[in-house]
């Protein structure tokens, strides 16, 4: 009797390659070639020859290879049975479809149904293990055009035989990786870079979306910012000076960090905001379990995406030892606003203010050099970490609560920050 774990087969078709894979990708089971639908025997007219058809595709057609979790025997009925074990490197698929649902199939109920893509993934995952960037991509027909002229742009080689060492494709069976494609020129991920007109970010005046492999996101965003990056000019005399709004080598490696460090896991766009007054970048994936927003400002790296970052850094665009952000925080050493991290579970955002907005803003505010060591701390870990509340101001400074609120209210006299909200929940930020 046909059941979740016995089929049957009046004849052999293609399609006993489906029911194959789907055994194989659930719990194991048994195919009869040769019993029709109600169990009765009908047997094969030339069951040598359709045996030697069967063993032959299911080694031909499907991959990953199979056939060590498959027995066939030939029954003195002139019936095939066809013996499936639970396969340990899943999804198998068909080589001729792909790793996608028209090639991948699991076992529901007495019928063999298309895998979504979120089976696919999660067998990938519990076949291959959690580092994402070395799983099987789902996407095999992958061109690096892109990637290939990056590499000969910085005198590196870029070649098949070096696909295995970059992290590209897996030694054992030459299959792509994610970290193939994040590289490719098919590259699921984007960035998206939004320029509004109010420090709010409501009002949009342009909005670009840069797709490709990561090599062309990385230079088409990094042009677009750079138009984005006003100069200012001053005098001196009868000497002009020239200050763009933003570092160009701060821009360059906060680019970098979101690309190298976002959680590729989940779809989705890094994302670029852009207005008068700062510019920040927002990429997927929190800090790794341990890490605080103070360990990266320090320099700590453990990046997320080991193989990404070794291609960056072969290709000499990175630094080891998480320098980058130190870099951007040294650009912004005499600037009275600092850069800010920003860190949810599920984002990483760096925060870079416009330097020639800040200027503007102290000569609109000239008492903020005079103010104590005390109240600059306190604007300081304002500016770092976007608000503090009464509670912080003391462990910061070590001061009671009649001090502490004795500055604030004097910060707030001088037009230099506000309070949000009452009681307990009440927390200080700086005023615009």
């Amino acid at each position: 009797m046909k059941t979740n774990r016995v089929e049957f087969k009046v004849q052999f078709t293609n399609d006993l390659y489906k029911e194959v894979i789907a055994f194989a990708n659930s719990d194991g089971g048994e195919i009869y070639v040769g019993i029709d639908d109600d169990g009765r025997v009908v047997g094969l007219p030339d069951v040598n020859s359709e045996h030697m058809k069967i063993t032959n595709g299911l080694r031909d057609a499907i991959a990953p290879d199979v056939t060590m979790f498959i027995k066939t025997t030939v029954r003195e009925d002139k019936v095939v049975h066809i013996s499936i074990g639970e396969g340990t490197n899943k999804p198998y698929y068909l080589k001729s479809k792909g790793l996608k649902p028209s090639g991948v199939f699991v076992r529901q109920g007495t019928s063999c149904a298309p895998a979504s893509v979120e089976q696919i993934r999660r067998m990938i995952k519990d076949s291959d293990g959690d580092v994402y960037e070395e799983n099987r991509s789902m996407n095999q027909a992958l061109n690096f055009e892109d990637a290939s002229a990056f590499f000969k742009r910085y005198n590196v080689e870029f070649s098949e035989e070096k696909y295995a060492a970059l992290g590209i494709c897996r030694p054992s069976d030459r299959l792509y990786t994610n970290l193939a494609a994040i590289l490719s020129d098919e590259c699921p991920y984007t960035v998206k870079v939004a320029v509004f007109a109010d420090d709010n970010n409501t009002a949009i005046k342009d909005l670009k979306e840069f797709s490709g492999s990561v090599f062309r996101q990385l230079g088409d965003s990094f042009s677009y910012l750079m138009l984005c990056n006003k100069v200012a000019a001053t005098f001196r005399g009868l000497e002009r000076i020239e200050r763009a709004d933003y570092p160009e080598e701060a821009i360059r490696e906060a680019l970098l960090n979101a690309i190298v460090h976002r959680d590729y896991s989940f779809s989705g766009s890094i994302i670029i905001n852009v207005n008068e007054s700062q510019m920040e970048f927002v990429s997927i994936g929190g800090l790794l379990q341990g890490l605080t927003p103070e360990d990266i400002r320090s320099g700590i790296s453990q990046p997320r995406n080991k193989k990404l970052a070794a291609v960056f850094h072969r290709l000499r665009l990175i630094e080891s030892y998480g320098t980058g952000i130190r870099k951007i925080f040294n650009l912004y050493s005499d600037c009275a606003a600092q850069p800010r991290i920003e860190v949810t579970p599920n984002t990483f955002k760096i925060v870079l203010p416009n330097m020639n907005a800040t200027k503007l803003s102290i000569k609109e505010s000239e008492p903020v050099e005079q103010l104590s060591p005390q109240k600059k701390a306190i604007l300081r870990f304002i500016e770092e970490n976007g608000k503090i509340t009464e509670q912080q101001v003391q462990s910061l400074l070590k001061i009671k609560q009649t001090r502490a609120y004795t500055l604030m209210n004097e910060l707030k006299k001088s037009g230099l920050i506000s309070d949000v909200g009452r009681g307990a929940d009440k927390f200080f930020i700086k005023k615009k």
